[in-house]
């Protein structure tokens, strides 16, 4: 090999660790990893609930006339409330079949969905309809435009509390300061088993107690996640 593939083999060999060293960064020390949380306690404040018609008959068209019928009776009551929001489901019709594979009729079912603040509003509603719907369930949790407002005042609280536990570490270790190496923050929510209690009756009824309802409450959560470098003194 010539003298000058020797000297440029030597370059490359004399550069390679200082280019690694470059590309992962110089080694650190008294790095710790831990996390703190910021949680809350926030009323629910928005409702969910389905209600249902499901008929049988011989005939699909009579099934389906009479599903649709009381969807749109429904949906016409639900307008005179103007704090709840109503939308249509699901809406199917599919035949039944005996055990030797004979047609034996027709099945429906069709739901109307609904959505309110207002939980008295809702709950009259909710008693109104069932008097030819079904209640297939109501669900409370916390609004989105809510979660999201106190979820930016957990992060406030989750990264105090991070900074507060960063320096009982750097204490603890006898260090003369921190630096944050890496912060993860995220959020979550849980909605605890909620219970209401309903009225039920038989389909076509002339009137029905509505619900009465208990929102309960939702644990909204924030960790900050992440390592600290503890400078020594």
């Amino acid at each position: 090999m010539s003298l000058s593939k020797w000297l440029l083999v030597a370059v490359f060999l004399a550069a390679a660790p200082v280019a690694l060293a470059q590309e992962t960064g110089q080694p650190r020390y008294n790095l710790i990893s831990f996390q703190a949380d910021a949680q809350r306690e926030v009323q629910n404040d928005l409702l969910n609930a389905t209600l249902y018609v499901e008929l049988s008959d011989s005939s699909s068209t009579t099934v389906a006339n009479a599903i649709n019928k009381t969807v749109n009776d429904a949906l016409r009551v639900a307008k005179e409330y103007k704090t709840v929001r109503v939308r249509s489901g699901n809406n199917r019709t599919y035949p039944v079949y005996s055990r030797s594979n004979q047609l034996q009729g027709w099945r429906g079912r069709a739901e109307i969905r609904i959505e309110s603040k207002d939980f008295e509003a809702a709950s009259a509603l909710i008693g109104k309809l069932q008097s030819n719907l079904q209640l297939g369930g109501i669900n409370f949790m916390v609004a989105p435009e809510t979660r999201r407002a106190i979820e930016d005042e957990l992060t406030v609280e989750a990264i105090a509390a991070f900074k507060a536990r960063a320096d009982v570490v750097r204490n603890a270790l006898g260090g003369k300061a921190y630096r944050i190496s890496r912060l993860n923050v995220t959020g979550g929510h849980n909605v605890p088993q909620q219970r209401f209690a309903v009225a039920r009756s038989a389909a076509s009824a002339p009137e029905v107690t509505p619900p009465s309802l208990e929102a309960g409450v939702s644990q909204i959560t924030v960790t900050a996640n992440g390592s600290v470098e503890i400078v020594e003194k």
